[in-house]
């Protein structure tokens, strides 16, 4: 087994709460992973008075026990463990139902309806960043931490949302839709760290979750298997149809719409054509995947809706960098309304693979740290001819 550093020191954490920290109750939201655990040790390292919540959110019975998703039966019990270990207080919320109706029943309509959803953002936007929020102002916490790579600064107009230290972890894309309010409360004690760094706190902890592998899956899609979890939150709704090229000719066939995402290759089992082919539209009423060629993926303009802004500043009519997936590198936009007064995005450079339900997040073209905000993707137009 490789050695691994373990950091001698404590690292200085002031969350900026009015008080000696001993004067001030933080809650943090332990998932019983490795960076949500070492959160609450570095608090309770530093004075803070730390209360562990771990959130209960759906059956765990009926997921594979493969240790590796979040809030499942086994993460409860690391979560409970962890606590012990810090010597903190812990309790485990019952969350099943707001769960279901904000996060698990808008996943399985979102694909039903021939989009590409982002179940993470909505849980932060729901049940994470609302519902545990309310809860932890009732137990008279001065915040809510969590274990997330971002950073929280606090700039001339007020509070502002950045990005990671580590390019390889941060979480920014995911947490766009927190408001102006939320930030306000809200600490992210690992945003200035790698999880290099983390994990070696851990060590120093000697937590038992110190080598625990990272989530890969949907908390409640411990397989991947997304497609088993719509049919059996939506039964009898998903129906096959017609895979069909840009012409309307019939190549094939599928067995529902929520197998597909627009930029999909893999899986078309389409045979006969001369060049590669890829999913361009899914038109969920026709029950029809459209394929064509890559270049027929390419997308100038984003149409988007349910903008959050995180500041006073919108830059409509100016240039940002925008992230269109997780993993998407930063690309340059001009954020402008349509006739319609709908925002959009209208890209510097095509885009290929822009889907519907992802989200589209600003950041700020001077400043590329700062997530000014975004917006969900309703449908990408290609560049005019």
């Amino acid at each position: 087994m490789p050695k691994v550093d373990v950091l001698s020191a404590a690292p200085e954490i002031d969350l900026g709460l009015s008080g000696k920290p001993n004067q001030s109750r933080v809650v943090v939201a332990m998932s019983g992973g490795v960076d949500s655990t070492v959160t609450a040790a570095l608090l309770h390292e530093a004075g803070y008075d730390v209360v562990g919540m771990t959130l209960q959110l759906y059956d765990h019975g009926a997921a594979v026990p493969t240790g590796k998703t979040c809030c499942a039966g086994q993460d409860i019990h690391d979560a409970r463990k962890a606590a012990d270990r810090i010597g903190i207080p812990h309790y485990v919320l019952d969350y099943e139902s707001r769960f279901r109706e904000s996060v698990m029943d808008d996943f399985a309509d979102s694909y039903l309806r021939g989009e590409t959803p982002i179940p993470c953002v909505r849980c932060n936007q729901t049940v994470k960043f609302k519902d545990l929020l309310e809860t932890a102002r009732d137990l008279g916490a001065s915040a809510l931490a969590t274990g997330h790579y971002v950073q929280r600064k606090v700039g001339t107009q007020g509070t502002e949302l950045h990005r990671g230290a580590d390019p390889a972890k941060d979480q920014s894309y995911f947490l766009f839709a927190t408001t102006p309010a939320q930030l306000d409360y809200l600490r992210f004690p690992l945003g200035g760290m790698s999880k290099t760094e983390t994990r070696a706190h851990a060590h120093r902890f000697n937590l038992a979750v110190a080598e625990k592998p990272d989530s890969q899956d949907i908390c409640f899609v411990p397989n991947g298997r997304y497609q088993d979890v719509v049919a059996k939150l939506r039964p009898g709704a998903i129906e096959p149809g017609d895979i069909v090229d840009l012409d309307g000719n019939v190549l094939g066939q599928h067995e529902g719409v929520i197998g597909f995402t627009v930029g999909q290759r893999r899986g078309l089992d389409i045979g006969g054509s001369s060049h590669p082919l890829y999913v361009v539209k899914i038109s969920a009423d026709e029950r029809r995947v459209v394929v064509g060629p890559r270049s027929a993926l390419a997308a100038k303009t984003v149409l988007l809706s349910d903008e959050n802004w995180l500041g006073s500043d919108k830059p409509e009519g100016s240039k940002v960098f925008v992230k269109l997936r997780s993993a998407a590198p930063l690309e340059k936009a001009m954020l402008m309304r349509n006739n319609e007064g709908r925002l959009i995005a209208v890209l510097e450079e095509p885009q290929f693979g822009v889907a519907p339900g992802q989200a589209c997040v600003f950041y700020d073209i001077n400043q590329t740290t700062r997530v000014l905000g975004g917006g969900w993707i309703i449908s990408a137009e290609p560049p005019s001819a």
